[in-house]
């Protein structure tokens, strides 16, 4: 056996070998047996999501150290939840890796994994390990959320606002800088490092749910803060990973509903406006992708109050219609409307 540390692979110590190396970054008290057992809350509803993400596709060692690609894994996963109305309960974690990837490599995955998950309270309660030659890593969330706070893509009403959590295109953004790092020669070393970390580090917005949760409990008069409320009513939504313009078209998809999407009024981050030209900001707005903001429909009432408690960039964007189509619309009628598409953002086996 290779006795440098620093050198060791996978093949070196063999699968119980990295089992027992990886068990530390789970909890003693939950690992060991053949399945984890989670518990949760009475009159919770399980929620469960899985993430497939791929060396070459989701992350690369130009763009992401190993434990960038272990948080932007655990960010996506979490994301999926906080999507739902879901708060965390714990991951499982599956590998495929070749016999010749460095152990250090796989520590330093899970190193990152961790650090995101700590945020949240969310421990790794067990996964799986089989050998591949392409480096795969799946993983499984499990959250809970009263069955009245779940959010769904199909509960989106005429007449609701759309809005954002954040800014859209920061990620892709910082993706075109790691891989074309003379793009941005014009912008300075911390907005290029905002950038960057937008791709690399993305956060799930969790933060959102009590937020939300308490401004619909306050719309509802016969419900006490201090207990899970019924919904006075449903509220639509997704997270943008696949891009905003994604999200919006998914949504108004399942709801059988359509949208009108205000250009002037989609949250960009400000280094756009001396870098990019107006076509290419909104481009990486609307189709860039892995931000991970919330995209919400509600009525316009509560969007608006919940628009100003978390601040920040968060923006009413536009508002569902009748119609069967998503148009991207210029309050100043300066461009002409424009029906979005899903062929525009990136998906899976497409040419």
């Amino acid at each position: 056996m290779n006795s440098d540390l620093s050198s060791l692979q996978i093949q070196d110590i063999g699968e119980q070998g990295l089992l027992q190396r990886l068990q530390r970054f789970c909890p003693p008290e939950i690992i060991g047996d053949d399945a984890a057992v989670l518990l949760t809350e009475p009159e919770q509803s399980l929620v469960v999501t899985t993430d497939v993400l791929i060396d070459g596709v989701h992350f690369s060692n130009v763009t992401t150290s190993p434990e960038d690609a272990g948080w932007r894994a655990a960010a996506a996963n979490l994301s999926d939840l906080a999507a739902m109305g879901a708060s965390p309960l714990g991951i499982t974690v599956g590998l495929g890796l070749p016999g010749e990837m460095m152990v250090s490599w796989v520590e330093r995955l899970y190193q990152g994994m961790t650090q995101c998950l700590q945020q949240y309270n969310t421990p790794i309660v067990g996964g799986d390990i089989v050998r591949s030659p392409v480096t795969t890593l799946a993983i499984t969330a499990f959250g809970q959320v009263h069955p009245n706070q779940i959010i769904r893509r199909s509960a989106a009403q005429v007449g609701d606002a759309i809005i954002v959590t954040g800014v859209h295109g920061a990620s892709r953004a910082g993706l075109e800088l790691l891989l074309h790092p003379q793009f941005g020669q014009n912008l300075n070393d911390t907005v290029k490092t905002a950038l960057i970390k937008a791709h690399q580090r993305p956060q799930p917005r969790l933060d959102v749910l009590p937020i939300l949760q308490k401004i619909l409990a306050s719309s509802s008069p016969t419900s006490p803060l201090s207990h899970f409320p019924p919904l006075p009513l449903s509220i639509a939504g997704m997270d943008s990973s696949d891009g905003l313009a994604d999200a919006v078209m998914q949504i108004c998809r399942a709801s059988g509903v359509g949208a009108i999407l205000e250009r002037r009024q989609i949250s960009l981050p400000t280094a756009f406006e001396h870098w990019l030209t107006k076509e290419q900001a909104l481009e990486y707005a609307l189709y860039g992708g892995e931000d991970f903001e919330l995209v919400l429909c509600l009525p316009q009432y509560l969007a608006h109050d919940l628009v100003e408690q978390l601040g920040q960039s968060a923006a009413v964007v536009g508002r569902i219609t009748s119609e069967s189509t998503v148009v991207l619309h210029d309050e100043k009628e300066k461009f002409p409307d424009q029906v979005l598409s899903l062929s525009q953002g990136f998906q899976h086996f497409s040419h």
